[in-house]
């Protein structure tokens, strides 16, 4: 299968890259079979809102524009909303990945979850059950 045409933007185009040096939250996640790495930052104000987000992914292609959505699906959003944002979402608005690159949709996924849980320990707040 042939990469979709959001796909191939995401990659040559990927929005939010970069590091938020003063992050709310961090979240670093890899799979050590294909080597792919994403860290995920986030910026919350004080109504749980996600205002800014950044991330760096040393992968493939494929890893590379999941992270990218998957920022551009969370910006704006609140934590709980974010949380609710599946690998098949991420998959989705990106009109499908091949088969053996459905993996960077869930580092995606788990970035996102990473970084907010890292929000969560920052805040010395409770960590909500779907994220344990």
């Amino acid at each position: 299968m042939l990469y979709s045409e959001k796909v191939m933007d995401h990659f040559q185009h990927p929005r939010n890259v970069g590091k938020i040096e003063d992050a709310d939250g961090v979240g670093e996640v890899g799979n050590a079979k294909c080597g792919d790495i994403m860290k995920m930052y986030i910026k919350v104000d004080e109504n749980e809102i996600i205002t800014d987000v950044k991330f760096n992914t040393f992968g493939c292609g494929s890893a590379i524009a999941t992270s990218s959505m998957a920022t551009e699906m969370i910006k704006g959003k609140s934590i709980k909303e974010a949380l609710a944002i599946s690998n098949k979402a991420v998959v989705e608005a990106l009109d499908g990945l091949p088969t053996n690159k459905i993996h960077c949709s869930v580092l995606a996924e788990e970035a996102v979850k990473a970084a907010v849980e890292d929000y969560y320990k920052r805040k010395g707040l409770p960590i909500p059950e779907d994220l344990s």
